[in-house]
């Protein structure tokens, strides 16, 4: 046979079983059973202090300065810690210093980031998918799925090899501050299953993941990065609702479970323990009667729901004896190894302890293909993480989300025979749902009404619609995170309450919650929730009012007695 052929041949089945081997590549839960043989030679060339350090994930950006950064690489050198926890900045300088920190580390690092909706949470000139909460009103749970393979090609392309997400928090907490629009909504049920589409499509795509905030920070009023919140509820009741998806998630084969800062009498009654660094929660709760055999890691050491309490290093040392495995954002590792080392003198906690985890950190490290000495290419990122289909896909999912409330029929009866007024309350600027509406209901007015807006322009924009109008109502919450407490003033949201009641279509790009700080908008003809202001929602919004889309989604929440969990026309 001639050569070229039989070397066409032997490329051909090597790409046959590179494939193969790509698809029987064992998951990371499993890898942790075979103990690879990479492991223990590394393992065993730990020192004590180094054994421990693999355990400290430490903080770094690439927005802030160079001296930032470089002090960043001193620290993982000197100290030989096992990974890094990037916040914001930009992908293609967190390539290039992902580079750098990994050519000053014996042992490669584990590099990760908080990416709930993608790299967009954290870095500028990358692909935001909708948040959580817009995800928990579709229902093709399928789009979830291709939404985490994305993300993982996305993750992987600049050196990321864990996302700490999903959230898995059930939002039964309407004033929730700090999950709210992060959760996939407040029905343990739909949750889980959005959540396990999510981390199914991230773990198949390659990438470690995090699930979080165990066991559960739903239904808490306290921001933990500021105080420690406590849960007074019953273990009968966490056990039902709180921790249903994470259970669930555990039995479908999730990598990692990050553990929240919340104290919890019904499961440890130390007073102002947090969850973290309790052993009864972490140990033998979520290893011995959940069975999971992953990753756990703790939320940030330096968060004030632990350091309030716990200081100088002994946080740390509690973390390891409560199970965790990494220990993200110690306040000073340093300090932190040094303590731990004492105690393992002191009996406090085992060496096999440590060996555990360090077992587990370095297993999580050969899955992610650390055996071989990374180095990323540093060029054409921004092309690479910006692709058109994951484009597509973040319009699909926005499509949807929509969610329409109250009747069909405000809408069918929107008609380009009728002049339509457009009023857009929230920003002085001209938006894209307002040009897209524009563009088919030729014989239309835009009206822009400021937040701020005073009584005598509200009374200017009133003057403005005749008693035939059809008006086109449009909320926007302008700040950078969809939140509650939408930031209007009364003569704003007394304008809200008139055109409700003059039969309006509202579209509203706000999060749901809001719709009850709004009295009087269960008024208006119809409602469709949108969720956040982004353009690819403000196109959807806009192609369910031009009759070119049919929304499909389910209101992932309860938000008073007139919008309820499940509805949606």
């Amino acid at each position: 046979m001639n050569k070229k052929i039989l070397y066409a041949l032997g490329i051909v089945s090597l790409m046959a079983v590179g494939k193969v081997n790509a698809q029987q590549q064992p998951s990371y839960l499993d890898l942790l059973k075979q103990q690879p043989l990479w492991v223990d030679s590394v393992f065993n060339k730990l020192s004590t202090k180094h054994k421990i350090a693999q355990l400290f994930f430490v903080r770094a950006h690439t927005n802030l300065s160079k001296a930032y950064q470089d002090s960043v690489g001193k620290v993982i050198k000197r100290e030989k810690l096992g990974g890094v926890v990037f916040f914001q900045g930009g992908p293609v300088r967190q390539a290039v210093l992902t580079n750098k920190y990994q050519q000053k580390s014996k042992i490669p690092l584990l590099i990760s980031i908080d990416g709930e909706w993608g790299l967009g949470m954290r870095l500028d000139s990358t692909i935001s998918y909708p948040y959580q909460m817009a995800l928990g009103a579709v229902q093709n749970k399928e789009l979830l799925y291709k939404m985490g393979l994305e993300v993982a090609k996305d993750f992987k392309r600049i050196g990321l090899h864990m996302n700490l997400a999903p959230d898995v928090d059930v939002n039964n907490n309407a004033k929730n501050p700090v999950i709210n629009f992060r959760s996939f909504g407040e029905n343990k049920y739909n949750v889980a299953e959005k959540s396990a589409a999510y981390l199914r499509g991230m773990q198949e795509g390659g990438l470690l993941v995090s699930i979080k905030h165990f066991p559960g920070h739903g239904d808490t009023d306290v921001d933990s990065h500021y105080d420690l919140p406590q849960l007074k509820f019953t273990k009968e009741r966490l056990d039902t609702l709180e921790l249903y998806p994470f259970k669930e998630l555990i039995k479908k084969g999730a990598a990692g479970v990050m553990i929240a800062h919340m104290n919890i009498p019904s499961l440890d009654a130390t007073p102002n323990l947090p969850s973290t660094l309790s052993k009864p929660i972490v140990t033998d709760l979520l290893k011995n009667e959940l069975g999971f055999k992953g990753l756990i890691i703790s939320d940030a050491m330096d968060m004030k729901g632990v350091t309030k309490f716990f200081k100088d290093g002994e946080a740390e040392v509690m973390g390891l004896i409560a199970g965790n495995d990494i220990l993200e954002l110690a306040h000073d590792t340093k300090q932190a190894v040094k303590k731990i080392k004492q105690a393992i003198k002191d009996e406090r906690i085992s060496m096999e302890r440590i060996d555990e985890s360090v077992k587990k950190v370095l297993t999580a490290k050969y899955w992610a293909g650390l055996n071989v000495k990374p180095q990323i290419d540093e060029n054409n990122i921004v092309e690479d993480i910006n692709r058109p289909e994951s484009q597509a896909l973040v319009q699909q999912l926005a499509d949807a989300s929509m969610t329409l409330l109250k009747s069909r029929d405000g809408l069918a009866g929107l008609t380009p025979k009728k002049r339509t007024v457009i009023v857009n309350v929230g920003t002085a600027q001209a938006t894209t749902f307002q040009n897209e509406i524009v563009g088919t209901y030729k014989n239309s007015v835009s009206i822009n009404v400021d937040k701020n807006a005073n009584a005598a322009a509200i009374a200017a924009v009133l003057k403005q619609i005749e008693g035939d109008d059809q008006i086109v109502l449009a909320i926007v919450d302008t700040r950078t995170r969809p939140g509650n407490n939408i930031p209007f003033n009364k003569d704003v949201k007394d304008l809200i309450t008139t055109l409700s009641a003059r039969n309006a279509m509202v579209a509203f790009f706000a999060n749901p919650y809001n719709l009850a700080n709004l009295p009087g908008i269960e008024m208006a003809r119809s409602i469709v929730v949108a969720y956040q202001k982004e353009d690819f929602m403000q196109k959807a919004a806009a192609a369910v009012f031009t009759k070119k889309l049919m929304p499909t989604g389910k209101l992932p929440v309860t938000v008073n007695t007139f919008f309820k969990y499940g509805d949606g026309l």
